[in-house]
């Protein structure tokens, strides 16, 4: 099979897409057929050489949507079934960026059933990293929240969501995007200047750290998308940074939302397989509103 890697560390072109052998289940494990797979900025961080692994052969890709063909020793899915799932790891052989991929069968779900394969590849690590940063925030309706990089994938997400449990929601992204913005569900948009201490909760998804932090209220929450990378408490101010973990009976409860209309799934652009490398190129430029895909 065809699958995406790195060899050596380096910018788009150092992804590679090279033959191998398609990999067999273990115990606890399904082999799906990849239908769609989502380029994400982990995989700029992997190509990088941000995670180490040095030397290696170092696989692509953590979303995956498709069919299971295979099947390890206690799984309950069936060859056939249409999944999504989640394929985290930083320094591995092989990824979701492939013609197959194994991966643990908790961290499966059944796919969406409203949207089609390219879609629904959106949706593991993005929406498992807004809901599980949301939950770290402990939010209750009717308080506040403010999402930065609320135009990108993970914001996007943490916005339909927040709303959904009655958060409100205030989005910072580019002057640009405030219609989008507000079409996810942010009752009001910044561009510019925020208030400090004017929020409950902070979900930082723009990575902007310590200026970020400033906009919580005493006593109220800061949560990040880069693991490690969160600022210091101050002011009584619970600071942390979600570490997406695959869980497939949350992934379920997201895909539920997206059938029931909930969350919106945003694609940018597709690009074959082969064309890995282009789609990297894509993703640095910057700018990306929706995910880019990458189909086998």
């Amino acid at each position: 099979m065809r699958a995406a890697v790195v060899n050596s560390f380096g910018g788009p072109e150092a992804v590679e897409v090279v033959e191998t052998e398609v990999p067999a289940p273990g115990a606890g494990q399904v082999r799906i057929k990849v239908a769609a797979a989502t380029v994400n900025q982990v995989d700029e961080g992997v190509r990088g050489g941000f995670f180490g692994g040095e030397g290696q052969r170092i696989g692509l890709g953590w979303d995956v949507a498709g069919t299971v063909d295979a099947i390890g020793v206690g799984s309950s899915w069936s060859v056939g079934d249409e999944v999504v799932a989640l394929s985290p790891g930083m320094v591995r052989p092989l990824g979701a960026h492939a013609e197959y991929v194994v991966v643990a069968a908790g961290a499966t779900a059944k796919a969406p059933v409203t949207v089609d394969a390219v879609h629904a590849a959106t949706l593991p690590l993005n929406g498992l990293a807004a809901v599980q940063a949301l939950d770290l925030l402990e939010l209750v309706e009717g308080q506040s929240l403010l999402v930065t990089g609320a135009a990108g994938a993970v914001g996007g997400y943490a916005i339909q969501l927040a709303a959904q449990r009655g958060v409100l929601v205030t989005g910072l992204a580019r002057e640009g995007d405030e219609k989008l913005v507000r079409a996810l569900g942010a009752a009001e948009f910044t561009s510019g200047s925020v208030e400090d201490g004017g929020f409950d909760g902070v979900l930082d998804a723009a990575n902007l750290g310590e200026p970020a932090l400033a906009w919580v209220r005493d006593g109220g929450a800061y949560v990040g998308v880069r693991p490690g990378a969160h600022p210091a408490s101050v002011r009584g101010v619970r600071t942390a940074a979600v570490e997406v973990a695959a869980d497939g009976s949350q992934l379920a409860e997201l895909v539920a939302l997206v059938d029931a209309g909930v969350l919106t799934l945003r694609v940018a652009d597709t690009y074959s397989l082969d064309e890995a490398a282009k789609a990297h190129a894509r993703l640095a430029e910057g700018g990306v509103r929706g995910r880019l895909v990458l189909v086998p």
